[in-house]
């Protein structure tokens, strides 16, 4: 399972097409990536949602599981004076963070390691806060994945989740930037999510459908898309020309209720 999900995002020449995509002497800034590089959920809007649910600290270290090619984590540490550490299992996608982070010149606030968020590297207790934007809809085992979030937290560390859920009016239209089919696709409702955290031995600070709220956002994008075509920086630059029917069947997903967002902000127990 682990060697189809890997697969389906493998994606060589990330660096070089979003250099095309800047231009000759194009500025390299969080700004200018930022259409780019914020490709989980709703580009940079999702990241600055999920960042108030979080609401991080100076001087903490944030985990990021499934960074993508690291557009939150460089956003995290430059907006707050955190440390973030980002794992994806994707390697195309670790290469093409490790090259724009030290693109943007911040090597010693973030770093980046391609591995399997269910069985990471850290220590236990390395973490003051996590995150995730769109990653457990591949993991078929919630509970494993929270669990190992528990783990890495320090006691009171918080856990913040935006996740594509199961929407009621029957299954994503695939193939979806997530999944080809249902095979290697894993949607879960929230009160499933909620007996997952739980589970796992997170208390719940907050859970939300938060559907109702995206899904007009969601809506003029994809009439702007449909009518208009993609921008030239968008996240095809990343994922390629192919993924933009994939984009357009989430989107119109969303819109048709066959997916839900759901948002949550989870805390480890104190000692």
């Amino acid at each position: 399972m682990t060697n189809a999900i890997e697969s389906h995002y493998s994606n060589a020449g990330i660096i070089e097409r979003v250099m095309a995509a800047l231009g000759p002497g194009g500025e390299i800034s969080l700004e200018a990536l930022a259409p780019m590089d914020h490709f989980h959920g709703r580009g940079l809007a999702a990241t600055r949602d999920l960042a108030a649910l979080l609401d991080p600290r100076p001087g903490e270290h944030l985990l990021d599981l499934g960074c993508g090619i690291g557009g939150p984590a460089r956003w995290f540490a430059a907006h707050f004076g955190c440390r973030v550490t980002g794992i994806d299992l994707t390697a195309d996608y670790c290469d093409a963070a490790e090259a724009l982070t030290e693109a943007t010149g911040q090597t010693d606030e973030v770093r980046i390691i391609q591995g399997n968020a269910l069985e990471t590297p850290f220590e236990d207790g390395s973490f003051d806060r996590a995150y995730s934007q769109n990653v457990a809809m591949n993991i078929a085992d919630k509970q494993a994945f929270y669990r190992e979030a528990l783990r890495v937290l320090k006691p009171g560390g918080a856990l913040a989740l935006s996740n594509l859920g199961e929407g009621p009016n029957g299954p994503p239209y695939y193939p979806t930037p997530w999944a080809a089919s249902a095979e290697t696709s894993f949607l879960v409702s929230l009160e499933q999510t909620r007996a997952d955290l739980l589970a796992s031995g997170f208390e719940i600070q907050s859970l939300e459908d938060a559907t109702s709220r995206v899904r007009p956002r969601v809506i003029k994008t994809l009439e702007r898309f449909e009518a208009e075509g993609f921008p030239k920086h968008s996240v095809s630059v990343v994922l390629g020309e192919q993924f933009k029917d994939l984009q357009l069947n989430s989107m119109r997903s969303t819109r048709d209720g066959r997916t839900a967002m759901i948002e949550a902000l989870a805390r480890k127990p104190n000692d």
